[in-house]
Formats: C-alpha cells, structure tokens, sequence
C-alpha cells in the first residue's frame, strides 16, 4: 500500500469517528436502563430532595450523554425538572450519578408530591392520578453541536414502578 492510501484511509477514520460514536450514543440513549439508587425505595419525595440514579448502559460500546431530565407534571402544569449533568457510561455496565431538583415553588411541589408518594402506596386517593404525567428527556447531541433529545412521557404511577424496579440488565 502506498503512502497516499495510508493517508486517505487515516484521514476518513478520523472523518468517520465523531459520526460513528454520535450515532452509537443516539443508539445507546434508547437502550439505557435507569432506576432510583436505593432499589424499591424511590419516591417522588426523595427525587425533589435531588438524590441518586443508577444507569445500566445495556449495550456493548460506550454511550456519552449530555443531559438526562425527569420533568413532572400534574394537570398540565410543570413540577420541576431533576437533571443528571454530562455522563459517559461503560459498555455493559452501571453507574450511579447525582442529580439535582430545580423548580419554582418547591413547597407545592412537595406537597403534590407526598400526596403521589402517599398514594401510590395505598392511600386515600386526594388527586387525580390521571393527570400525573412524567416526562423523561435525553439529550445526546451529535458530534457534540447538532442538538438531538428524545421525551418519553410516562403515567407518574408507572413512572413511579420503574425507578423502584429491584434488577437492572446490567446488574
């Protein structure tokens, strides 16, 4: 192989790259597991008091994320957002990482919160469960300036089962 080939193939390996890992990190984001540190114990109480989640990076190559958010909402109207900073994740494996709870009115935001919390254990139904929607936004850009995210929204009961779930895939 000549010098020219060499150089030709280097340079679109290193074209290529950035692509390639954007595209796997999009991959991975769908893929990721996620759930409260202490398993069983998550309440939507603890999440506005910031707290910890594991994520199980269930796929076999690295996965770099720039913001993931927990936003509730209860009758249209926004709770507070719980944000995990930049993470890049192992293949395969779990990490544990810190995240803080922003909202405006944290004292309301509580209240409605033990009321779910009270709720979803068993209590006197106070507030429509109805009308508890979680939204689960992750943001992976591409190459580091293309903005992408994808929002799943998820009823807060069910929201509420999955973050106490006891196994991870990568547990």
């Amino acid at each position: 192989m000549n010098r020219y080939s060499v150089i030709t193939a280097v340079a679109i390996v290193v074209i290529v790259s950035p692509f390639a890992f954007s595209g796997l990190s999009i991959l991975g984001a769908q893929q990721l597991e996620y759930r409260w540190n202490s398993p069983g114990e998550f309440s939507f109480f603890a999440l506005s008091n910031h707290g910890e989640v594991e994520f199980c990076n269930t796929v076999p190559f690295w996965i770099s994320l720039q913001k993931f958010e927990i936003a509730p909402h209860y009758a249209e109207n926004h709770m507070g957002t719980y944000t995990v900073e930049q993470m890049t994740l192992n293949p395969s494996s779990s990490e544990v990482q810190q995240g803080t709870f922003r909202t405006e009115n944290y004292s309301a935001t509580q209240q409605v919160f033990l009321t779910f919390d009270f709720q979803f254990n068993g209590g006197e139904a106070r507030l429509d469960p109805n009308q508890f929607v979680v939204a689960v936004q992750i943001s992976t850009p591409i190459m580091g300036l293309i903005p992408y995210s994808t929002t799943t929204f998820i009823p807060g009961f069910e929201f509420e089962q999955y973050m106490s779930q006891d196994e991870l895939s990568c547990s």
